[in-house]
């Protein structure tokens, strides 16, 4: 029988393409080790999980998995209009924000045009571009945060899209509201702006830029947001974007009729109503975060100040503390894949949790 190389008839942008590394699952974890009682600190999720209301009501949602979901997701518009004060001709849904990205990429960028994103943006973005085949136009970063003037310096008569992620995954640095506005101004108006914004509910700073009051002012902006951060459901994959009509109607052009299962929809009609939920999300993190700031105080250890669920810091050697830190039943996130081998990334957890990594990090780097 002839041997076929199949990796040699795939797409070149695809078999030369290094796949996105997720956080370590904990089953996995503990597997390899034989351990138990380990801890997840690695992919920012929110360590209460889901609210009661939502578990109830994706369990009753279960009761008609026979039937195939709402293509237009037509109860989740409605309640994302409302709750956003948007039209819901302006809203695409996705599984995962990921998803409605790739929709952006899909939609109006063609093989060799160029996108604009900042170094240290969201590791996905970079991973889509090139698999359609999109030259990606990587602006070096400014004291770990967006640099504006130098992204509108790297738009060229290729660019169609620029990527701005506000708050910024995974340093959990931002552009305030005046850099935001200059950006808008600057940037040529057929070139779209998509902010990637999957920790905006996290955002307490004033000056972060209320993304959603300019959407009628600049037709080309593209607003991303998530289900899977402070809404507790990461593991059900949904995420949406607010827009232009025109624009949403490209993108949900682009997208799949059923590319959000009903167990989702419903799960996130309800979560939007809970916002007691997420309020209480909110205050565990604000604890959390100062709760690792002092510890990383007392150890002396330099990190990046965030406004998200995360903290990303600076401990000489990320891939050697991670795997340390592994024995100890932690895990977090290196960031080598990102340039930054001398940093570790942590979500907050709950207080015992934090209180766990800041015990285990001290031990490891002894």
């Amino acid at each position: 029988m002839t041997k076929i190389d199949f990796r040699s008839l795939a797409n070149h942008s695809v078999r030369n393409l290094t796949p996105y590394q997720p956080g370590k699952p904990i089953e996995e974890l503990e597997r390899e080790l034989g351990i138990t009682s380990s801890i997840k600190l690695a992919s920012n999720e929110n360590p209460l999980g889901p609210s009661h209301k939502v578990i109830l009501a994706a369990q009753e949602a279960l009761q008609n998995t026979h039937f195939y979901p709402d293509g237009g997701c037509y109860e989740l518009k409605q309640a994302l209009s409302k709750f956003l004060s948007v039209s819901p001709e302006q809203i695409t849904v996705g599984n995962g924000s990921e998803n409605i990205l790739e929709l952006i990429v899909k939609a109006y960028l063609h093989k060799n045009d160029t996108a604009v994103l900042s170094q240290y943006a969201f590791l996905t973005i970079p991973i889509l571009l090139q698999s359609y085949g999109v030259i990606a136009n990587v602006v070096p970063a400014k004291n770990w945060g967006h640099d504006i003037h130098s992204m509108v310096a790297a738009i060229d008569e290729k660019t169609r899209v620029l990527f701005l992620v506000n708050p910024n995954n995974p340093t959990g640095t931002f552009i305030n509201e005046k850099d935001f506005i200059t950006l808008m101004q600057s940037i040529p108006p057929h070139v779209l702006v998509v902010v990637d914004e999957a920790y905006s509910e996290y955002i307490s700073n004033s000056e972060c830029p209320n993304t959603l009051k300019y959407l009628s002012q600049y037709p080309n902006l593209v607003i991303t947001r998530t289900f899977s951060k402070a809404y507790g459901l990461a593991a059900l994959r949904l995420g949406y974007s607010i827009s232009s009509p025109e624009i949403a109607d490209i993108l949900n052009r682009s997208r799949l009729p059923f590319n959000v299962n009903t167990i989702a929809a419903k799960a996130a009609c309800i979560a939007l109503e809970d916002q007691n939920h997420v309020r209480n999300s909110i205050a565990l993190n604000n604890q959390g975060m100062q709760q690792y700031k002092e510890g990383l105080c007392k150890l002396s250890l330099d990190y990046i100040p965030s406004i998200c669920n995360f903290i990303t810091i600076d401990v000489n050697d990320g891939i050697i503390a991670y795997q340390k830190l592994l024995h100890e039943g932690v895990i977090v996130r290196h960031l080598k894949a990102y340039g930054m081998p001398k940093h570790i990334r942590v979500t907050i957890g709950t207080p015992q949790q934090n209180e766990r990594f800041l015990r285990a990090i001290q031990q490891v780097l002894a």
